[in-house]
C-alpha cells in the first residue's frame, strides 16, 4: 500500500518530466504503465523514481538558474557606491549651505556674555531668500560694509580648510564677516547719551539682559540722534566697551549703518561647543510696543507734513487770485 501510494505520487513527476523527453519516448510511455501491473515491477516503479531524483536534476538546473539570476541582481560593491554618496552628501551640504543654514565661528569677544570666543553658530540664510528683513533685537551676521576689518588679520587657511568652508561643513575663514545684534532697523531715531540708554524712538532700552556685566550701554562712545536709513540697521556688540560696532563708524559712508544686503542672516541657535548649546532669542525689551508705535507714528506724519507743505502754496495762490478778483471787481 505504501509503495502504490508512493508510485502514485511519482507519476506526475514522471509526467512532468516528459515535458523534456523525446516523442517517441512519449508513445512508450503507455505500454510501460501497463506491463508495470505487478507489484514488484511496480516496486521498480517506486525505484523508478529515480525520476524523483531527476527532478532533483530540474532543481539543480533551477539553483543553477537562481545563482545565475542573482549574479545580474547582485547589489554593486560598497566601495563602488561610495564615491556616489560622497558626491551626494558633498552636494546636499553645498545646498545646505548656500540656501538654508551656515555655520559661523566667533572670532572675537564683542559678543560676549552672549556669545564666546570659539563659539560656532548657525545662520539662517533661507527666510532673506523669500524677503524677510533683520529685525531689531536679532544676533546677524554680516558682510564687511567697507572699512569695518581694514585692520583685522584672518589666518591663511590651507586647502582642507579652504574646500570645507566651501562647502559649509567648517566656518567661513576667508570671508570678512561680522556678528552684531541689531539695535535699530529702517526708518528708526537711535541715540544714547553718556550716563544714559540706548533710545530707539525716543523708548529707552533696558538692556540688562545681555550687556556684558560692568558694561554701559555707551559711556566709551556717545552718538546720536542717527536716522537709521530704509533698508539698513544699527548695530551694536553685547561687550560694548570691547566692540567696534555702528558707533565707531560714523565717519564712513551710511553712517554707521549697514545695508540689508549685506546681511547674511540671523544666527539662532549656539551649535558647538555642546555644551554651549542654547537658542539666541530676540530680548523682551524690543517687544515694548511704543518702539514699533513710535516709528509707525513717525512715517504715518511724514506723509501728512509733506502734505500740508504741498497744500500751503495751492492755499496762497487760491487766496491772492481771489483777491485779485475782488479788487477788479
Amino acid at each position: 500500500m505504501a509503495v502504490g501510494a508512493r508510485s502514485g505520487h511519482d507519476d506526475p513527476e514522471e509526467g512532468h518530466e516528459q515535458l523534456a523527453e523525446s516523442p517517441e519516448n512519449v508513445t512508450d510511455r503507455p505500454m510501460e504503465r501497463g506491463s508495470g501491473s505487478g507489484g514488484t515491477h511496480g516496486s521498480g516503479g517506486v525505484h523508478g523514481s529515480d525520476g524523483v531524483h531527476g527532478s532533483g536534476g530540474v532543481h539543480d538546473g533551477d539553483k543553477d538558474g537562481d545563482s545565475d539570476g542573482s549574479d545580474a541582481r547582485k547589489p554593486r560593491s560598497f566601495w563602488k557606491e561610495l564615491p556616489l554618496l560622497i558626491g551626494i552628501a558633498l552636494l546636499l551640504a553645498l545646498l545646505i549651505k548656500t540656501f538654508l543654514v551656515q555655520a559661523f565661528s566667533i572670532p572675537s569677544d564683542s559678543m560676549q556674555d552672549t556669545l564666546q570666543r570659539g563659539d560656532r553658530v548657525l545662520v539662517d540664510k533661507l527666510t532673506p531668500w523669500f524677503g524677510s528683513e533683520p529685525e531689531r533685537g536679532e544676533v546677524v551676521v554680516f558682510h564687511d560694509p567697507g572699512g569695518w576689518l581694514d585692520n583685522t588679520q584672518a589666518p591663511e587657511p590651507n586647502v582642507a580648510q579652504r574646500f570645507l568652508s566651501f562647502i559649509g561643513l567648517m566656518p567661513s575663514s576667508e570671508e570678512k564677516d561680522l556678528i552684531k545684534r541689531v539695535i535699530a532697523v529702517g526708518g528708526d531715531t537711535v541715540e544714547c547719551k553718556k550716563g544714559g540708554k540706548v533710545h530707539v524712538n525716543g523708548v529707552p532700552l533696558n538692556e540688562t539682559d545681555y550687556i556684558y556685566p560692568g558694561n554701559t550701554p555707551c559711556d566709551d562712545k556717545p552718538f546720536g540722534p542717527i536716522d537709521v536709513p530704509k533698508g539698513s540697521i544699527w548695530v551694536m556688540g553685547d561687550h560694548r566697551q570691547n566692540s567696534l560696532d555702528s558707533r565707531y563708524h560714523q565717519e564712513l559712508t551710511g553712517d554707521g549703518t549697514v545695508s540689508n544686503d549685506e546681511v547674511v542672516g540671523r544666527a539662532f541657535v549656539v551649535a558647538w561647543p555642546v555644551n554651549r548649546w542654547s537658542l539666541l532669542p530676540v530680548p523682551g525689551t524690543f517687544d515694548q510696543s511704543g518702539l514699533s508705535a513710535a516709528a509707525s507714528v513717525a512715517s504715518a506724519a511724514a506723509p501728512g507734513a509733506l502734505g500740508l507743505a504741498g497744500a500751503v502754496p495751492f492755499v496762497l495762490w487760491r487766496r491772492r487770485r481771489l483777491t485779485r478778483g475782488r479788487t477788479a471787481g
